[in-house]
């Protein structure tokens, strides 16, 4: 089996694990311990937290300023368009920014939102 793990710098651990923890992300770590940490997404997608500092470390190169430009847009599907709302209205509750209503494309639904730190997601359905 394939895992796909996502590698994101952040500001804060414990504010950032709470926020992904209100979209549903699960992590076996109870606390923030050092530099880094896992929450799962699904069985085979883990998203890698890591304090800003520190990524820069790991990558060698300053991390993107979110508030002027993006690297990647991370989309994540779901198993329906109402899912799709509500799990964008989750991430602005908890202090994330919708990026408006959703839109329709064919079979495909998708609404996207900023993280606290500026990274743009999206959650999508493909219907069929």
């Amino acid at each position: 089996m394939t895992m796909t793990f996502i590698n994101l710098p952040v500001r804060d651990l414990t504010t950032a694990a709470e926020f992904y923890r209100a979209l549903g992300f699960t992590s076996d770590q109870a606390d923030v311990d050092g530099d880094t940490l896992a929450l799962t997404i699904s069985d085979s997608t883990r998203l890698m937290l890591h304090l800003r500092s520190g990524f820069e470390e790991y990558t060698g190169v300053a991390a993107t300023d979110t508030q002027t430009s993006r690297e990647v847009i991370i989309g994540l599907s779901v198993q329906s368009r109402e899912q799709v709302d509500e799990l964008v209205d989750q991430a602005a509750v908890a202090g994330g920014e919708s990026l408006g209503p959703g839109t329709a494309n064919g079979p495909m639904y998708m609404r996207g939102f900023r993280d606290l730190d500026g990274h743009q997601w999206s959650f999508l359905h493909l219907a069929g």
